[in-house]
């Protein structure tokens, strides 16, 4: 068994996992967020009753650019005392188990590459849309996170006057239209089709980052995740239609888009970075240079 974390801006979730799915799981709201060592005791706490089970290793997933080889986060997304957070450290020595840290959209996309509706696929990009437009990347089963875990920041590129994530992302209502997306969810299921409009044009923008995707990534599936991935009905259809321009329409019949299923599968990825740093380590050692015989 693993303890899997998913720390965001306001809330954190912990998890038991077992036999890949999450056997207990605690969940906390952050305060005093203007304070490290307030939100450090405030995690150590979630996470200590879990330690009871008879657990291997704590993963944790971080909404920030993470060094994953010294466990170190940097600028946390909306924790400003979190500047540069040595956690792998703190958490070992307040554990004594291994500890391993990387950014939340990669551990959503490997859990859905080990666990959920990508589980048949090799190569696969994971898109989260909610505050923002964040990415992660499986290239032949390995999570590829880039030199300084900054690769698949599609929603950064420059697209329009701003970047993909300003339109694919709640800006796109709360700031370009004045309503949230929890409300007009509520208003184009009731009917409203100023409310239906507005999804049609966000399914516009979302098909654009993925155009994005498959040029640079070409990946076999692509799984949609975050809150506002959960009113997908409402936007798939012109999401769709926006792809009708790709410039490759044979890689585009054999693409799979999925929508994410279960809530716990950042969870579920954080529990198994462990995995993926035994991986990674196999990999470095077979690179390593050969003394030839003397």
């Amino acid at each position: 068994m693993k303890i899997g974390v998913d720390l965001g801006g306001t809330k954190v979730k912990a998890g038991v996992e077992k036999n890949g799915s999450i056997v207990q799981q605690n969940t906390i709201m952050l305060q005093q967020k203007d304070s490290l060592s307030a939100t450090l005791g405030q995690l150590i706490n979630l996470i200590r009753p879990l330690t009871h089970y008879s657990v291997k290793s704590i993963g944790i997933g971080v909404p920030s650019v993470v060094d994953t080889k010294r466990g170190i986060v940097y600028n946390v997304a909306n924790i400003p005392s979190w500047e540069k957070v040595a956690l792998k450290d703190i958490l070992e020595e307040e554990f004594n188990l291994p500890v391993f840290v990387n950014n939340d959209v990669n551990c959503f996309t490997l859990g859905e590459h080990l666990y959920g509706v990508a589980q048949n696929f090799d190569s696969v990009v994971g898109m989260t849309i909610g505050t923002g437009l964040g990415s992660g990347i499986i290239i032949d089963n390995q999570l590829y996170t880039g030199s300084n875990c900054g690769a698949g920041e599609i929603g950064l590129l420059p697209y329009r006057d701003h970047d993909f994530e300003y339109y694919a992302g709640s800006n796109f209502f709360e700031v370009m239209h004045g309503i949230s997306a929890v409300e007009a969810s509520r208003e184009a299921l009731s009917g409203n089709q100023v409310a239906i409009g507005l999804w049609e044009e966000f399914g516009l923008h979302v098909g654009a980052a993925i155009k994005a995707v498959l040029y640079i990534y070409d990946p076999e599936a692509i799984v949609l995740g975050g809150s506002i991935a959960k009113a997908y009905s409402l936007f798939k259809g012109s999401m769709f239609k926006s792809l009708d321009d790709f410039a490759y329409p044979e890689s585009l019949k054999r693409l799979k888009i999925f929508q994410s299923q279960n809530d716990d599968i950042a969870l579920l990825g954080a529990a198994e970075l462990v995995s993926q740093d035994t991986k990674s380590h196999f990999i470095d050692a077979l690179h390593q240079p050969v003394n030839a015989p003397k």
